[in-house]
């Protein structure tokens, strides 16, 4: 069986098109998880709004924990650390990882990045020893077969090569950090125009639903 999950990032509670003030991001993550599930109804969904439930930042409490040996932390390192775990687990536990994640002042907002920081973990998603020859670390998320969808939303346009081209922290640094815990079969699609309000943004989240709907099928093809 197939486990997906399904991450929500928006400070916006509801999804655009049927509720006030709704977040784009949230519509393109609800329909690609419900076309997907029309191809593999038997996929587990784990579902996570970060957006809304943040986790919590890193603290240096939870860096002393985290870099302890587990046999050597006590029991405030072990609370430290306990809602990391959970989140580490669900990643350890999914096969494909959906995101919607929209950009904030050109990069992802910090509740996503609170759960970045939360699962890129020592000794459980990657690994490092000062003492091995080359480079230190590794993933240890690689080979499991992992894929990730990034659904994004901006409120410019020309992201992808266009005048904001360069200016788009959003995909690459949620990318970066999964590909250094060895999930490196990623995608991404984004609506634009978000600030104009007008027929281009309508176009454009057209578009995203519609590449959003094959890619769903794609990947679905795949398993």
């Amino acid at each position: 069986m197939t486990t997906l999950l399904h991450l929500d990032a928006s400070a916006r509670s509801g999804l655009c098109g049927t509720d006030a003030h709704g977040s784009h991001t949230r519509r393109l993550s609800a329909r690609f998880v419900r076309q997907w599930l029309q191809h593999r109804p038997d996929t587990r969904v784990i579902y996570r709004d970060v957006g809304q439930n943040p986790p919590s930042p890193v603290s240096g409490e939870w860096i002393r924990a985290a870099f302890t040996p587990e046999n050597r932390r006590d029991q405030t390192m072990r609370e430290a650390l306990r809602e990391s775990d959970t989140l580490v687990d669900e990643l350890l536990t999914a096969d494909l990882i959906v995101a919607g994640v929209p950009m904030y002042n050109f990069g992802p907002p910090a509740q996503f990045k609170a759960w970045i920081d939360n699962i890129v973990r020592v000794g459980r998603t990657f690994g490092f020893d000062r003492n091995r020859s080359g480079d230190p670390y590794w993933p240890l998320l690689a080979g499991m077969g992992k894929r990730a969808v990034l659904l994004s939303a901006r409120g410019d346009y020309g992201y992808d090569g266009g005048k904001m081209y360069g200016k788009n922290h959003v995909e690459p640094s949620v990318f970066t950090a999964l590909s250094y815990l060895g999930i490196t079969e990623q995608h991404s699609i984004a609506v634009e125009y978000d600030e104009f309000a007008d027929g281009r943004l309508a176009q454009s989240l057209a578009d995203a639903e519609a590449a959003t709907d094959r890619l769903a099928a794609l990947l679905a093809a795949a398993v």
